[in-house]
């Protein structure tokens, strides 16, 4: 399994940046082909400094895949395309570091 994961930074308008997260892009996130589930949870308040250097954490999705390939054909998708457009109205992109992650059970 892989997941996809997208750490935001805290926007300068929360409220507003949560509406239209969960409002508008959650909802086409959640169109993408071979997408299993998604957890979203808001950071704990006692920032640390590190990933994102001193602009505190606000946001973090993860987004899980059976494999690699069903992550690169989802990527590949006019929905992610879509989620994508969302998320650069919302201005989402200017807050987000992006990456995957091979989920290794224990």
């Amino acid at each position: 399994m892989i997941k996809y994961i997208a750490l935001y930074r805290k926007p300068d308008h929360v409220e507003e940046f949560d509406r239209a997260y969960l409002d508008t892009h959650l909802p086409l996130v959640a169109r993408t082909p071979g997408l299993l589930r998604v957890e979203v949870a808001t950071v704990s308040r006692v920032f640390v400094p590190g990933f994102l250097g001193e602009h505190e954490p606000h946001l973090v999705a993860e987004l899980y895949f059976e494999s690699a390939d069903a992550l690169k054909a989802a990527i590949a998708s006019p929905e992610w395309q879509a989620a994508g457009v969302n998320l650069t109205e919302i201005g989402g992109l200017d807050l987000v570091a992006m990456f995957a992650a091979e989920v290794v059970e224990a």
